[in-house]
């Protein structure tokens, strides 16, 4: 209310009335001074009346003018209490005290000197009731009026400062936008990266175990950076309010806590703190969604949350919830207790909003697509697992933090076991007609080139059982030696390598020609070797391994070798030709006859084999050098030793159609993928 101005005999009968009122209300005098209070809050002349009473009184007191030192100090005492409960009152006369009032009203902060009064105020009237509350019972009367009359003054003091709280607390919230979150992580990219080159590698098929044929040729896997923190195990220092209103929000709290609004203090402190934390996850993508809704999501999306989920926990843990803590440290100090329940009551909302998502997806449909992010997010876990003990002393929370870590672990197993169940099962039917690596192959390498970037936490959830130990004897004859020298990762890994070479060679039973059989079983397990060769998975399995499958290539070939060019090698031979010197008319038949044989043996796997694909070009080059010291030679000498006896004849070019230079060439042509027939250009006769 505005001050109304008066003129000097205005304000003798403004003053008169006024102590007419109270003089004839025959109050006591604390009530009296109450009413005081409440015409000085008006008007601060008002205050005045009170000397004018207080002199009236004295003129018409019995009692003695020389009042005993120990009541002097007492009525000192109760004056101290009066002008700070004065302090009080005024302040409260222009606020309301309710909603956000302090929008509409001036705050006791902003000013320095009136923030100084207000809190040395309330101060004064907190130890006079504590003095008071310690003395033996019971109190004089007018003693303890004064006490209700303080209580009550510091009850209205905490809703000021109640509102004040949350005042400096909204007002002093830091804006935080996504880019400084992240940014304020050292060393995590925005850009997913793996140690070696992982990322870059992509699935040739889309990722389910219904299909391996597909190729949309899409980024298989991204491998999320490891998080390092630039302050050792402190997290990242931000600020989420501004440093200079920490001083005030101090002075505030010390008072409520120690006026015994402990509850109000804290309901207010963590309540603005937890909405401005709810709006820093909105901010970097966390949503609030329940696991049926999380179970909806199609892979695509869920996929992208899940690899937000990482970074937002990280964030969270490593940037919010530690700064959180240093700010309670700096608001509350001392007081140890009141500072825990408050950062645990702040911390368990952003929490469990978090560790809610990762319950939902550890509990999902298993499918392989998905182990890649469930290990990223199981490594994030155990990483902040222990600041997050650390932090909040909340067993109940720190128990659901452990409970999700396992099931994430948990989810891990059951995926990594489903992977091999796909690859156990997968019988599709339908051919690689060029007898090029089959897209099964190819999935399993690129899976597992990624999956060894997780070995240690791999290493640490996987086991041999025992139903794999007999099927890795019995099944693929194998040495199950070979498994205890080899980590739980290299012992999943080679059975599976093992599945995987398995079902190969059941493909391979597909064709109906052994020839291409051999260049399909030649061309997979080269290609399984050189990705063993050429990444960690090296280290899993061992060179060992390598050297025999090696060997097994050249067997393959050696198979090719003998299944395709055995008939035609069988018409380079001497048997039913005679000697070289001179043939008789049925031995010039013959020869006819088997170089007639030999060209349409030659031709007929030049146009068929022209369309198989070998996709390797040292393999490639090496199988048609194969082919060449195998079939040229022979060829070389027998015509060395034959073609005169047709070069006397008519139409010789008939049967010697080729040169050994020529097949030498056209051999160079095999296994391009690229059917192709010769087109002979008929030699003349000499």
């Amino acid at each position: 209310m505005a001050t109304t101005s008066l003129d000097g005999a205005g304000e003798d009968r403004v003053l008169a009335t006024a102590q007419q009122i109270l003089m004839s209300l025959n109050t006591p005098k604390e009530v009296r001074q109450d009413m005081l209070l409440i015409f000085s809050s008006f008007d601060n002349r008002l205050s005045t009346i009170s000397d004018l009473i207080d002199a009236d009184n004295d003129s018409k007191s019995t009692i003695s003018d020389a009042v005993p030192a120990d009541e002097e100090e007492q009525e000192e005492d109760l004056d101290r209490l009066e002008a700070a409960m004065k302090v009080i009152l005024r302040w409260d006369a222009s606020f309301s005290g309710g909603g956000d009032s302090l929008r509409h009203s001036t705050s006791i902060l902003d000013s320095h000197v009136d923030g100084v009064e207000y809190f040395s105020a309330v101060d004064d009237i907190i130890q006079w009731i504590d003095e008071n509350l310690s003395l033996a019972p019971p109190l004089p009367p007018r003693r303890a009026a004064m006490c209700d009359r303080a209580e009550k003054a510091i009850q209205i003091a905490m809703t000021r400062l109640e509102h004040e709280l949350r005042h400096v607390l909204i007002r002093s919230t830091v804006p935080l936008d996504a880019d400084s979150l992240y940014s304020s992580v050292h060393r995590v990219s925005l850009s997913f990266a793996s140690h070696d080159g992982a990322a870059t590698a992509t699935a040739e098929i889309d990722g389910s175990s219904e299909s391996f044929g597909k190729t949309p040729n899409h980024r298989f896997h991204e491998r999320v950076a490891s998080f390092e923190d630039e302050n050792e195990n402190d997290g990242v220092s931000i600020d989420l309010v501004h440093p200079d209103a920490v001083p005030e929000l101090r002075e505030i709290v010390t008072r409520m806590i120690r006026s015994g609004y402990e509850r109000e203090c804290l309901q207010v402190y963590s309540g603005v703190r937890r909405d401005a934390l709810d709006e820093c996850l909105a901010i970097i993508g966390v949503e609030r969604l329940s696991i049926e809704e999380v179970h909806r999501v199609e892979w695509k999306v869920l996929d992208e949350k899940m690899k937000n989920w990482v970074h937002a926990l990280k964030i969270s843990v490593g940037v919010l919830l530690s700064g959180e803590k240093r700010l309670c440290e700096n608001v509350f100090g001392d007081l140890v207790e009141v500072k825990e329940v408050c950062f645990n009551e702040i911390a368990k909302g952003c929490v469990m909003q978090l560790l809610n998502f990762a319950e939902a997806v550890s509990i999902c449909k298993r499918s392989p697509e998905k182990l890649f992010r469930i290990l990223d997010m199981y490594e994030a876990s155990r990483d902040v697992l222990p600041d997050l003990e650390a932090m909040v002393s909340d067993e109940f929370v720190a128990g659901e933090a452990r409970g999700v870590l396992s099931g994430l672990g948990n989810a891990v197993i059951g995926t990594f076991a489903e992977f091999e169940n796909c690859i156990r099962n997968e019988t599709s039917k339908k051919l690689v007609i060029t007898g090029d690596v089959h897209p099964l192959a190819r999935y399993v390498m690129n899976y597992l080139k990624l999956l060894v970037d997780y070995s240690e936490p791999l290493n640490l959830l996987l086991e041999i059982r025992q139903e794999d130990l007999y099927r890795f004897q019995n099944d693929f004859q194998g040495d199950v030696s070979q498994l205890e020298a080899i980590s739980p990762l290299g012992q999943r890994t080679l059975l599976l390598m093992s599945e995987l070479e398995f079902n190969l060679e059941e493909k391979s039973r597909l064709y109906e020609e052994n020839a291409l059989q051999q260049i399909f079983l030649m061309n997979n397990l080269y290609y399984l070797v050189w990705k063993v060769r050429d990444s960690e998975i090296r280290k899993v399995l061992g060179d060992d391994w390598i050297r025999k499958r090696r060997g097994q290539i050249r067997q393959y070939a050696t198979g090719y070798l003998r299944a395709s060019w055995t008939r035609a090698l069988a018409c380079l031979k001497d048997e039913g030709i005679g000697g070289s010197s001179s043939l008789s008319s049925a031995s010039k038949m013959a020869l006819k006859e088997r170089f007639k044989s030999f060209n349409a043996c030659f031709e007929e796997i030049y146009r068929i084999q022209t369309a198989w694909k070998v996709p390797d070009d040292r393999l490639r080059e090496e199988l048609q050098l194969s082919i060449s010291e195998k079939v040229i030679p022979a060829y070389r000498s027998f015509v060395g030793r034959f073609s005169s006896h047709l070069i006397e004849g008519r139409h010789a070019g008939k049967y010697i159609k080729y040169t050994p230079e020529d097949l030498d060439t056209y051999l160079l042509n095999l296994f391009e993928g690229s059917p192709a027939v010769l087109h002979h250009i008929r030699r003349k006769s000499t």
